[in-house]
């Protein structure tokens, strides 16, 4: 690996993301690589972006993306990955319930896959948030077979390239589902590693939402169709002509 973009997603997260920002610019200045860190802020009602503008010339490398109005966690990744310029796109949330300092356990795995995700090792999410995660990674195995125990970790390294092949059309928690199957599906190789998971100490997750959790089922579905077509169309497109 020789460069390296850190896209932080943050939406209304000002007690949290000037810390996140440092946690991962600390990091990221030991690993002697060419990286650049994104800050994209999803249309935050607080002092979120301010916070991290003020942050641009004191953090190296520093970038911030703005979403005008809030697009949602897919819509905020998605400016992060298409903003970003290196051969490798890491992603970590503005919560700080991740150590930062295991990217390095991602990068140890990046010689041999394409994408490297984490686990949650042991979830620190109150238990509805895990209820409603084990229904959501069982209904993906269902769907498009095993890629990873905790399909929405929060926290995964992808090669840039992939997204040349690979479309990301949610703006909502489906983009994670998105990105590993859609991978998987045109033979990139994946791998999980475990992460420890911190309580969140302060702010509050919007995830749980029900109406969040509804679209993103329903969205689940429309995909599974839309990589099947995909898929197909592909497979027309490099099949040779019947010659008469």
């Amino acid at each position: 690996m020789n460069s390296l973009s850190f896209v932080i997603p943050a939406y209304n997260e000002e007690p949290n993301v000037a810390e996140a920002l440092g946690r991962a610019s600390a990091v990221l200045e030991t690993l002697h690589l060419d990286y650049e860190l994104i800050l994209v802020n999803d249309g935050s009602r607080d002092r979120t972006g301010e916070i991290a503008k003020n942050m641009l010339g004191k953090i190296p490398n520093l970038r911030v993306v703005e979403n005008n109005p809030n697009r949602g966690y897919g819509g905020a990744l998605k400016a992060g990955f298409y903003a970003a310029v290196k051969d490798w796109i890491a992603f970590g949330p503005s919560d700080n319930q991740f150590d930062f300092n295991q990217l390095r356990d991602l990068i140890s795995e990046s010689n041999t896959y394409d994408i490297v995700t984490g686990y949650r090792a042991n979830d620190a999410d109150p238990f509805m948030r895990r209820v409603n995660r084990w229904g959501w990674n069982w209904l993906v195995q269902i769907l498009f077979g095993y890629m990873t125990r905790d399909i929405d970790c929060g926290f995964k390294l992808f090669r840039r390239e992939i997204l040349d092949r690979v479309t990301l059309n949610s703006d909502g928690a489906m983009v994670d589902t998105e990105l590993l199957a859609g991978a998987q599906a045109r033979g990139y190789k994946i791998i999980e590693v475990p992460l420890k998971h911190l309580p969140r100490t302060a702010g509050s997750p919007t995830g749980a939402n029900y109406k969040v959790i509804l679209r993103a089922f329903r969205d689940l579905v429309r995909f599974r169709f839309r990589l099947w077509r995909e898929l197909n169309d592909e497979k027309k497109r490099i099949e040779p002509a019947p010659q008469r």
